[in-house]
């Protein structure tokens, strides 16, 4: 088996993609996959992970779930200490003038106001809301190069109930409502990043602690949540592939809704055109995660 992985190929710093990943990691059994991938690619240059609220609903203390779930991936990985975690907010924001400070937000600020010419790319597996929080607190962040990839929202055009919208509605809305280059990947699209158990087993499943990890929990997940089903969807995953590829997917240009206390979409034509993915290379974002993994594991210590 060659010893040449990707991890061996040169980057230029200036050709590295700026990463902050948003993640409410302890919401299901998918993040954890997409955090994985982001860790794992050398094209980015990973600027932290922001570990998120998701509500109320599940527990009353969501964000020291995320947070201890991203260290617990960090630690499987013998990376723990080496990728900067910063918390965000622990719920949602009241209504769209009132920001929620938190260390997560004031690192998108931070990075957001850096002198570089290369683009922001701020990947949200959950809410919006340390994004919108970040805008309220520094406003001229709206007018940096920041690209916001957004796992949420219902089916276009009519929206309805959706998870990670549900969690800060007023967040989504001041998001909406900026100038800030959006990628919508609603939820008709991400439902379709699913893969079977017989999979996880055969291509996540040997590799290394994490890879055991990632397939228990997500089996473990499925086995209260829903015990019927021999598949998961990666639904988080193709914030990974698009920064990666932002044509690994097809998407219209359509002018930004907002949402009503429903969910669905309230089209005013008012705001600047977003884009939304109508659908993701699948393949391409799978076989990369397992790829990477299998490397990673493979080449030890060396990948770090």
């Amino acid at each position: 088996m060659s010893e040449y992985t990707v991890f061996d190929v040169a980057f230029p710093p200036e050709a590295r993609k700026r990463v902050i990943v948003n993640t409410d990691a302890k919401n299901e059994a998918d993040d954890q996959y997409a955090i994985v991938h982001a860790v794992l690619t050398p094209s980015f240059e990973l600027h932290g992970i922001i570990p998120a609220h998701y509500g109320t609903r599940k527990t009353l203390v969501s964000l020291q779930e995320s947070h201890d779930e991203t260290i617990k991936l960090l630690r499987l990985m013998d990376l723990e200490g080496d990728v900067r975690v910063e918390d965000g907010a622990p719920r949602a924001i009241p209504d769209e003038s009132t920001p929620v400070d938190s260390p997560g937000a004031r690192l998108i600020i931070a990075e957001a106001m850096r002198q570089d010419e290369r683009p922001l790319y701020v990947a949200f597996y959950g809410p919006l809301t340390d994004m919108a929080s970040a805008l309220l607190l520094k406003p001229a962040i709206e007018d940096r190069n920041i690209r916001v990839i957004w796992i949420g929202g219902g089916a276009w055009p009519d929206g309805g109930k959706e998870y990670n919208l549900s969690n800060d509605v007023h967040a989504a809305n001041v998001v909406m409502k900026s100038g800030l280059e959006l990628w919508q990947v609603p939820s008709s699209t991400y439902r379709t990043m699913g893969v079977s158990y017989a999979e996880l087993i055969e291509k996540v499943y040997p590799h290394g602690a994490i890879g055991t990890y990632l397939v228990d929990q997500l089996l473990e997940h499925n086995a209260w949540s829903r015990p019927d089903m021999e598949f998961r969807s990666l639904g988080d995953s193709p914030c990974i592939g698009l920064i990666m590829d932002p044509a690994c997917g097809r998407y219209s240009t359509r002018p930004a809704p907002t949402f009503d206390d429903q969910m669905h979409y309230v089209h005013s034509g008012q705001h600047r055109d977003i884009r939304v993915y109508e659908d993701v290379n699948t393949r391409f974002i799978h076989e990369d995660l397992f790829a990477k993994l299998a490397q990673f594991i493979r080449r030890g210590s060396r990948a770090r």
